[in-house]
């Protein structure tokens, strides 16, 4: 692995990709700071862990052992060019680099396992972080998310291998060259960046194209690759699913053997999907099949993906869905585990620019629940577009059981709805809110 300097700064250390590598050089030996407008649980902890971070933009909040080591500065892409500090540091010549590049340049000269897509990215990398910790191999895992119950994104047993997420937002993930790569989706997001669906798919191309020993694509993508799927002719297929109350039960064919009954404990058949991927990724770098499969028995979960909770008589489904297809994909998980149950989505927009492009789909996608409650937009790093907000959302979702609601009464609502199942959607701050109502949630 490349090696740590003495001393870093991380502008934006709260992001989830950007605070991993930032655990890396502090666990590695480097003396760690950063920078976030918004005091969150990620810095939080990384503050328990002894990283000093900074709520303050300006430049006198930058902190003298930064100035005086002369550090080196990693952003991410998420922090505006207009950014004081950001601006500081170019003009006084420090090594500024994006996170993206910095996590490329970490991954140089060791076997890279890349998984890219618009959708399950973070669940097919936790599946592959798994079925490496359960093979004991020795490996750094950059993880997008969490695994229930674990507060660290950084997962790491030594440098051999690396596992990491290949982010298409503003093209990070075209600094990678990864040794095996997965490719889960493209559907068009990010079109603040990318304008068109066309360039986001050449984009995607270019990234296969700089796979070094082996592509893996899911079934139907525009590439060359060994392909996996569900009920699919793919070169990995699972075959002959049954559904039991927690997960599926099913078969499975890799190039070289079958497996039968194996059993995997999460809900969704995306994530059926998802782990298929990971087990083929693992495959191509040797992993025992069979030891992949046993791993499942003790997944744990992720963070924020179809996490399943018993309230006062009521289910609630928390996941991070924030596109359209990932809230099909929940609609479709929830219709098909509780058929007979009056559903609510409760649903917070993530992004301006997501909302505009998208507009028409989440009206579609939203409008198939029982019941559609939506939050305010979460804008993140955007400035509001004229005429994009969940009121004219709501307003346009031809729907008879709709409101709007502040992020506060999430509980209230809950309580007053009708529904026994609520989808909880959204990757803003709805998940603040979620977890402040776990304390009143019996864990099922």
């Amino acid at each position: 692995m490349k090696s740590i300097h003495s001393t870093y700064y991380f502008l934006g250390i709260g992001g989830v990709g950007i605070s991993a590598l930032a655990r890396l050089c502090h666990l590695r030996g480097a003396k760690v700071f950063g920078y976030d407008r918004v005091n969150s649980s990620i810095t939080q902890e990384l503050e328990r862990e002894g990283i000093r971070i900074e709520y303050n933009d300006e430049v006198t909040s930058i902190p003298d052992e930064v100035l005086d080591q002369k550090a080196s500065i990693i952003y991410t892409a998420a922090i505006p060019s207009s950014h004081p500090q950001l601006n500081f540091f170019i003009r006084e010549g420090y090594s500024v680099k994006k996170r993206a590049l910095f996590l490329a340049e970490l991954c140089q000269g060791k076997t890279t396992l890349a998984v890219g897509g618009t959708h399950g990215k973070t669940t097919t990398t936790a599946f592959l972080t798994h079925m490496f910790a359960y093979s004991k191999l020795p490996f750094t895992s950059f993880m997008g998310g969490f695994f229930k119950n674990n507060s660290s994104n950084l997962i790491r047993t030594g440098d051999d291998f690396m596992i990491v997420e290949a982010d298409e937002y503003d093209r990070s993930f075209l600094h990678l060259h990864p040794t095996v790569a997965g490719i889960t989706s493209i559907d068009s997001d990010h079109l603040d960046i990318y304008k068109t669906p066309q360039a986001f798919e050449k984009a995607f191309a270019v990234f296969a194209s700089q796979v070094k020993q082996q592509l893996i694509i899911a079934h139907g993508l525009p590439f060359d690759g060994l392909t996996y799927g569900v009920n699919t002719d793919a070169a990995y297929r699972i075959e002959n699913v049954q559904k039991f109350e927690t997960g599926y039960l099913f078969d499975i064919k890799t190039p070289n053997e079958a497996h039968r009954g194996v059993k995997l404990n999460q809900l969704g058949a995306h994530n059926l999907s998802n782990m298929l991927c990971a087990l083929a990724m693992a495959d191509q770098v040797g992993i025992s099949v069979k030891k992949a499969l046993e791993s499942l028995e003790s997944f744990p979960g992720v963070y924020r993906r179809l996490n399943v909770f018993k309230w006062k008589g009521a289910w609630l489904i928390d996941d991070y869905a924030h596109h359209p297809t990932e809230i099909k994909s929940v609609l479709e998980t929830v219709q098909s585990f509780f058929a007979e149950q009056k559903k609510c989505v409760v649903f917070q927009p993530h992004l301006f620019s997501r909302t505009q492009d998208f507009y028409k789909e989440f009206i579609e996608v939203l409008s198939q629940f029982d019941e559609v409650v939506l939050m305010e937009i979460y804008p993140a790093r955007e400035e509001p577009i004229e005429g994009i907000s969940s009121k004219n959302l709501l307003r346009d979702l031809n729907h008879p059981n709709k409101k709007l609601i502040e992020k506060t009464q999430l509980a209230q609502t809950i309580e007053a709805s009708e529904a026994r199942v609520f989808a909880l959607l959204g990757a803003g701050d709805i998940g603040e809110q979620i977890q402040f109502l776990k304390s009143k949630i019996e864990v099922e």
